[in-house]
């Protein structure tokens, strides 16, 4: 087993197929925590998990899941357990964006947003208290910045991360007394595959070192679950310092 801060842990990530919760993967295994990979897509997740393996050896365990369906999460973090022994931090990460200005935006558009940003996070939530709470652990969500300030090109994404944002504090609130730590690392746009559903992706439409890239929020993430009780991270924003030249 590889040796580092977070040896001996077990940590699940959705949205692990590609962008930031591949980094994440990436940079959890690096620091020596075993790694269950939660994503529709599974031939991605599997040549992630044969990478992880000729490079480190930590456990992987790969799910296939759709997490905007609770029986999918509730299996995935059970054979999470049964796999890797125990749960000691939970990434939430899965989220899309779809279409942009309110009055064209379709039903399947909208309910799409909140299947996953919304219900996804909080099945995901859900069924990992229980295992987090035995092992001190923590569930660091990954936010963003539309969470945080008005993004009017698409109003309804941004809802579901100002609920996720909220949601989290709250349950911050009512978790801590169990050693639970709770995080949100709200990102600004980042060079990944997000957009391509409508558009040209960001790993397409930006230049490297344009705007923030998935490792360097995958190293706040990190960083939040390597916390130990009864130290915990409320929450970490990862943006270029010229961000706010032209807010």
């Amino acid at each position: 087993m590889d040796s580092g801060p977070l040896s001996e842990t077990a940590v699940l990530v959705t949205g692990a197929s590609s962008g930031i919760g591949a980094a994440t993967v990436r940079k959890l295994a690096r620091d020596g925590a075993d790694v269950a990979l939660v994503a529709r897509r599974e031939d991605r997740l599997t040549e992630l998990a044969d990478e992880i393996a000729a490079e480190h050896t930590v456990g992987t365990h790969v799910v296939p899941a759709d997490v905007s369906d609770p029986a999918q999460v509730t299996a995935a973090v059970e054979s999470t357990v049964d796999t890797l022994g125990s749960l000691n931090g939970v990434v939430v990460n899965a989220g899309v964006g779809r279409g942009s200005d309110v009055e064209t935006l379709s039903d399947e558009q909208y309910r799409t947003m909140m299947n996953v940003n919304v219900d996804g996070a909080f099945y995901t939530a859900r069924e990992s208290l229980p295992h987090l709470r035995e092992g001190a652990g923590s569930l660091v969500f990954v936010g963003s910045f539309a969470g945080q300030y008005p993004r009017p090109f698409n109003p309804v994404y941004a809802a579901t991360k100002w609920w996720l944002r909220g949601f989290a504090h709250s349950l911050a609130g009512q978790v801590g007394d169990d050693d639970i730590g709770v995080t949100v690392v709200n990102p600004s746009e980042v060079r990944s595959e997000f957009g391509s559903e409508d558009g040209t992706a960001f790993n397409e439409r930006f230049e490297p070192g344009e705007v923030t890239e998935p490792e360097e929020v995958a190293d706040a993430i990190a960083f939040a679950i390597q916390q130990e009780p009864p130290t915990t991270i409320n929450s970490i924003d990862v943006f270029r310092r010229d961000k706010f030249e032209h807010f």
